[in-house]
């Protein structure tokens, strides 16, 4: 990649997804000069990508693309163009002459947590545990400030998991520590509902025990959040790390990290006990909802519970909007004198 005339005009492209595992060679100086970091599209850059993948498509009549947008935050380019084949596969599969709402909600829902399997035979007993587990993530996530958003509940098996709740995570540049918190709050609910009504426990949050466990290391080795451990970051964004044999601290070190994570997860476990348990009424009634229905919306979740207390990012953004409008439009009635 050295010799090359100022005179020749070549340009060499490259692209990765794992840049920390590159040669260092690579990208010494006179080779690749200009490095480009490339994000996950934001809600405006998804509608752009939506409109370009929905081209082909005859969608019905007054479709909203924005409402899609809005549906799949972390969604790649890629991502959006499974969505639209998917919503269309969807929409021939029912002898539809144009592609709605719903298949593509359907085509969403089927990309993040699997095919439906409803022929899967399941006991009483086990429905009966996986809707007060999944009652669980939305009582707690609805009650709590800094939770996301939730859009509905289903008791319906996909995939692997035998029952699901999707939100609407906000898209964040940064994240606090109460934040992060009340996430490992919510993921918790569900093995926390379980000991609450049945006074057991089950294998069912497998995946809750690993998210939040993941979580909590983090906070504590890597954001330097540890109330003993202090402002520490054990962190290598180089990569070479993964190379190395040993740990960058000391046993001790070790020992005080995995004694703030335990202490950590078990505050945040016992909030969420205290949550349901103080609203266990709400709590069984949600879960004899979704015993009845199998799938329930955040609508549902309002009419036990009440509204959110908390505003989303979004509204926020929009009442600033407003107001900034409103002091404008002010300024320009305003008689010169």
């Amino acid at each position: 990649m050295d010799g090359f005339g100022s005179n020749q005009g070549v340009i060499i492209l490259a692209a990765t997804n794992r840049a920390d595992i590159l040669d260092r060679a690579l990208l010494r100086a006179g080779r690749f000069d200009r490095q480009i970091h490339v994000e996950l599209p934001d809600s405006k850059e998804r509608l752009e990508i939506f409109k370009v993948h929905l081209r082909p498509l005859k969608l019905e009549e007054g479709f909203d693309i924005s409402f899609l947008a809005k549906q799949t935050p972390g969604f790649s380019g890629a991502d959006i163009a499974n969505v639209c084949n998917e919503a269309a596969l969807i929409a021939a599969r029912k002898n539809k002459a144009t592609v709605g709402k719903q298949d593509f909600l359907d085509a969403i829902d089927r990309i993040i947590g699997g095919l439906e399997k409803k022929n899967k035979i399941i006991s009483l007993d086990e429905k009966k545990t996986i809707a007060y587990h999944e009652a669980g993530h939305a009582t707690v996530s609805w009650l709590l400030e800094h939770a996301n958003p939730l859009l509905k509940v289903s008791i319906i098996p996909r995939g692997r998991s035998l029952g699901a709740a999707w939100y609407l995570p906000e898209e964040r540049q940064i994240t606090t520590t109460e934040q992060l918190f009340d996430e490992m709050c919510s993921a918790l609910g569900g093995r926390a509902s379980e000991e609450v009504t049945f006074s057991k426990i089950s294998t069912g949050a497998l995946n809750d025990l690993e998210k939040v466990s993941k979580q909590a290391y983090a906070m504590i080795a890597y954001f330097g959040m540890g109330k003993t451990t202090g402002n520490v970051s054990f962190y290598d964004s180089s990569g070479q790390s993964e190379f190395s044999f040993g740990k960058p601290y000391s046993e001790k070190t070790a020992e005080l990290i995995d004694k703030e994570v335990k202490e950590l997860i078990d505050r945040a476990y016992e909030h969420a006990k205290k949550i349901l348990t103080q609203n266990k009424e709400g709590l069984t009634k949600l879960a004899e909802l979704l015993l009845e229905r199998e799938v329930i919306f955040s609508e549902d979740l309002e009419t036990i519970f009440g509204p959110r207390k908390s505003v989303s990012r979004e509204e926020e953004f929009e009442k600033e909007i407003l107001k900034a409008q409103k002091e404008q439009n002010g300024k320009k009635s305003k008689p010169i004198e």
